[in-house]
């Protein structure tokens, strides 16, 4: 039976207490679920792909509820302080997504791999400890990365979407639209009674509208800022352009949010809070949007971070309360032995101070990756234009590769 229109936060409520359940009573779970990294594109994809799948599910569907799951433990929420503000628009909180933690542990009921459809958004490849376990019942992707051929062909009854988009929300959109479009249709012939918050069912259109504006609010946070709301020609497809679109009609019916709808300012507000990473501590920098695979017989590592090298090596100083240049590397040798990695990389995005977009690249191996880093480096000084540049405060050290920079 379809999930019946209502808000967003009535069904991740719904989803939730559903998945516990489930795992308890060995029932049939169909997951939604982003990349390791966790960011504000996986959060929004996985959520919005749940929430109206579950409202017109397929008649084959495994099972007719999805339940969205954010691939990361509860505690490195606090990590990402973009999702705080996305949130406050959605009229939800953090305690209504699931995460890693909701799963059971190894001294808890076992999710039987044969219960369960794992359906993929924003990556393409079930990885970590979740792969090992499941990525034989992945069903379906919805993905912006390239292919990695790992989902098979035959996903029926979901998708399988993969292709170059600024976000994989729009594609989760775009692809999901009919649906959506149906499924609101339907609600104006609905009947019930609102009951408390105002999460229940309701003839009430002005309530359909409400909660239809509050998850394109959500959907619209990652799109806007994965591409500088729409200003990034180099990543900016048609697909984006068409979301936004269709999402800010969507805020705009609804009375209680058009008279203060604003795209930029809200573009700005999520951008701000994404960047409010000050108060974090260096570890949970690199943390925060960390990706991690096995490839070769080696164990890598990725960190995304939106501030300079500079800022992250003094971070790294000041937290270890030392004056020493080579703390940075030895801090992010500390950060590879406890993940036990050959291979580590942090990918920076900021902007210098003429005011121009960059980007930094820093390497760093173990001996035995050596070979592997400076090939993995050149390839990416070639796909993204970097060039080598020095930052003041990084000492050359055994094992560190210089930093580069995005080129003129």
């Amino acid at each position: 039976m379809a999930f019946q229109p209502n808000s967003l936060r009535a069904f991740l409520s719904h989803a939730k207490s559903s998945l516990l359940t489930a795992v308890n009573t060995s029932e049939k779970l169909t997951l939604v679920v982003g990349n390791e990294s966790a960011d504000l594109d996986s959060l929004t994809s996985s959520v919005l792909y749940a929430y109206l799948r579950s409202r017109s599910p397929p008649q084959n569907a495994f099972t007719p509820l999805y339940v969205p799951l954010l691939n990361i433990p509860a505690a490195d929420l606090r990590l990402r302080p973009e999702f705080e503000a996305v949130f406050r628009h959605a009229n939800i909180d953090a305690s209504y997504l699931a995460t890693l933690d909701d799963l059971p542990g190894d001294d808890g009921p076992a999710l039987k791999p044969d219960h369960t459809r794992w359906i993929l958004v924003d990556h393409n490849k079930l990885q970590g400890a979740l792969g090992v376990k499941f990525a034989s019942r992945v069903q379906g992707v919805i993905d912006h990365h390239e292919d990695e051929g790992s989902v098979t062909k035959d996903s029926d009854p979901e998708f399988r979407v993969i292709e170059r988009c600024g976000s994989c929300t729009s594609l989760v959109f775009r692809t999901l639209k009919a649906s959506w479009d149906k499924s609101t249709d339907a609600s104006s012939l609905s009947s019930g009674a609102a009951h408390a918050q105002g999460d229940s069912l309701t003839t009430d259109a002005r309530m359909t509208v409400t909660w239809d504006a509050q998850i394109a609010k959500m959907a619209l946070a990652s799109i806007l800022v994965d591409t500088a709301n729409l200003t990034a020609e180099e990543k900016v497809e048609q697909a984006d352009r068409d979301a936004v679109k269709y999402l800010e009609a969507k805020i705009n019916l609804a009375p209680q949010e058009a008279p203060k709808w604003d795209k930029g300012q809200f573009y700005e507000e999520i951008h701000a809070a994404k960047r409010g990473i000050d108060g974090l501590a260096f570890e949970d920098l690199l943390r925060k949007d960390y990706k991690q695979w096995t490839e070769n017989g080696f164990i890598l590592g990725i960190s995304s971070v939106v501030k300079p090298l500079k800022f992250l090596a003094e971070k790294a100083i000041n937290d270890a309360s030392g004056d020493r240049e080579d703390l940075f590397v030895t801090a992010i040798g500390d950060f590879m032995a406890a993940r036990d990695l050959t291979i580590f990389a942090i990918m920076t995005t900021s902007t210098s101070e003429k005011g121009k977009f960059q980007r930094e690249l820093y390497v760093q191996a173990l001996a035995a990756g050596h070979a592997a880093a400076s090939t993995f480096s050149r390839q990416s000084v070639e796909e993204l234009r970097l060039e080598d540049h020095s930052v003041d405060i990084l000492s050359e050290k055994p094992g560190a590769m210089q930093p580069s920079s995005e080129g003129p």
